[in-house]
């Protein structure tokens, strides 16, 4: 006789194994946000802290370069016309900053390290590019504030695959050797050995994807399997002496087959939309092909809309993610209610993460590694900042008219990460 394997009984026989039975099931639209008090934290402390010393070197910021104001650039996506009006569905407490300016990255980096975060991971789009030309100055006061960087390599073009070993030469030659290592982050296993971690957006995509006219549209962002394995191996190869703990990670979490096929160390989620608890079947995935996986913790998806979108194009608003209902966000009662929803994401998002992967029945606790990704510091075009807003009480009335949907508490985001962070530290 055959007996079928499901994985929702299987996720709640860990859950109740662990003593969180339960959990991942609460109800997202409850009121309040803090920490499950089922959570094991004193025994997850213990455990991190006995296998990772400098614990906030564990957890990694997304953070992006890429922002400027003479002239403008970033803050004017989608028909935006900056200084009030910005790309970004809430407003910075600090307006349109320029991301390469000191007094811009002295506060940043306070606020990180009030977080407890220990590292950030640039947004990084090949050499000579804005955000390649702003990396030593974001450095220089990183390094100023004891935390490290890493590089989260986009998708800056075709040939993205063939210029892999180029790319990985150029960040450690010029960020880790000419800088004596000062900054660049090396990730450190629980027996000691460590070493660098490179991120690749959009590797496993498909080749074609259909519109809504049911039209089959090449990706550009596109390539396959076996370039990327080619592309891999050279970078392993040549490293292999010098950094044999160097871990690539593809963000493409959904399908570890093509990520493990494509020569890929492990999988790391940056998508924040995702409900997760389809993290399980990744987690178990991947620790079946012998891959480490990260996921990451965010506060949900608050994406701009565009203004102008001709007729019969292929285009729908983004939905605010996890509400299930429309809000009204001329509403002070919906604001609020987002922000209830993104504050109780950011606890999920924490606490599933860890649970994952710290749980002997998966495959980071065998290999030893434990890196959590947070989704972002400063990525406001999608509302996945946790880098402060201004309260709404302080919006211009310029800034009013344009329907920002800061809540009444700017900083929440940040508070509640670093309550969480705390609990570990």
């Amino acid at each position: 006789m055959s007996v079928q394997f499901n994985r929702r009984d299987f996720l709640t026989g860990c859950l109740a194994a662990s003593g969180l039975a339960g959990f991942g099931s609460r109800d997202p639209h409850a009121q309040g946000g803090g920490p499950d008090s089922a959570f094991p934290w004193e025994s997850l402390r213990r455990l991190l802290r006995s296998r990772y010393p400098d614990l906030r070197r564990h957890f990694a910021f997304e953070y992006y370069p890429w922002y400027a104001n003479d002239p403008f650039r970033h803050w004017q996506q989608w028909e935006r016309s900056p200084p009030a009006d910005l790309a970004g569905s809430s407003m910075p407490l600090l307006g349109a900053y320029d991301s390469r300016t000191v007094p811009v990255l002295e506060q940043h980096a306070r606020w990180i390290v009030e977080s407890g975060v220990g590292v950030v991971n640039l947004s990084w789009w090949r050499p000579g590019s804005f955000s390649d030309r702003a990396v030593s100055v974001v450095m220089d006061v990183m390094q100023a504030h004891d935390l490290k960087v890493a590089f989260h390599l986009e998708p800056y073009g075709p040939d993205r695959a063939e210029q892999l070993l180029a790319d990985v030469r150029y960040l450690l030659r010029e960020y880790g050797d000419k800088r004596r290592w000062d900054c660049l982050y090396l990730n450190r296993r629980a027996d000691g050995t460590e070493g660098p971690v490179f991120k690749l957006f959009a590797t496993t995509r498909p080749s074609h994807e259909e519109d809504c006219h049911g039209v089959r549209q090449v990706l550009p962002e596109y390539v396959d399997d076996d370039r990327w394995r080619w592309a891999t191996d050279r970078v392993r190869e040549e490293f292999a002496l010098s950094f044999p703990d160097l871990l690539l990670l593809s963000d493409d979490s959904w399908n570890p087959t093509r990520i493990r096929d494509a020569g890929f160390d492990g999988v790391a989620s940056y998508d924040a939309t995702i409900n997760p608890t389809r993290w399980l079947d990744a987690a178990l995935e991947a620790s079946r092909l012998g891959l480490v996986f990260s996921f990451n913790v965010n506060p949900g998806f608050d994406s701009i809309a565009r203004r102008n979108v001709a007729p019969g194009e292929c285009y729908a608003a983004p939905s605010f993610v996890p509400a299930v209902q429309t809000l009204d966000w001329s509403r002070a009662e919906d604001r609020e209610r987002a922000a209830q929803l993104a504050d109780r994401r950011i606890v999920e998002t924490f606490e599933y993460n860890l649970w994952l992967q710290t749980h002997p029945w998966f495959g980071n606790v065998d290999t030893g590694f434990f890196l959590t990704y947070i989704t972002s510091f400063n990525e406001w075009h999608e509302g996945t900042q946790f880098e402060p807003m201004r309260d709404r009480g302080d919006l211009a009335p310029a800034e009013r008219v344009i329907g920002y949907h800061n809540p009444e508490d700017g900083k929440y985001r940040l508070r509640r990460l670093r309550e969480l962070i705390g609990r570990l530290t």
